[in-house]
């Protein structure tokens, strides 16, 4: 399978945030996620294990309470349940890789 970028549908999601689900099978998805200064990456939690790649610029990440700045070339994981969210530092783009596929973005 190849997925090409151009033909993957931007997801604006509001409030700074874009998302383009890139290639996905029932037991991993991977996703890129665009954020303009400031925008937000809501504390949440899901089933799925993630592990994220910060392409471009920084956020202050935090997971189950703990927070840090990464910025791009790092990486980080999410347990799951684990609660978890991001704040751009700056214009930023992070890929987001899940097992399994998150249905909820298909």
């Amino acid at each position: 399978m190849i997925v090409r970028n151009d033909d993957v549908k931007l997801d604006e999601l509001g409030k700074g945030v874009s998302r383009k689900v890139l290639a996905h099978v029932p037991s991993v998805m991977m996703v890129q996620v665009n954020f303009i200064k400031g925008a937000i990456g809501e504390i949440h939690e899901h089933v799925h294990e993630q592990i994220s790649y910060i392409i471009k610029g920084s956020f202050e990440v935090s997971i189950d309470g703990k927070k840090e700045i990464v910025k791009a070339g790092d990486t980080f994981y999410v347990k799951p349940n684990a609660l978890h969210g991001v704040v751009a530092q700056e214009d930023s783009t992070i890929l987001d890789v899940f097992t399994p596929q998150r249905e909820d973005f298909l």
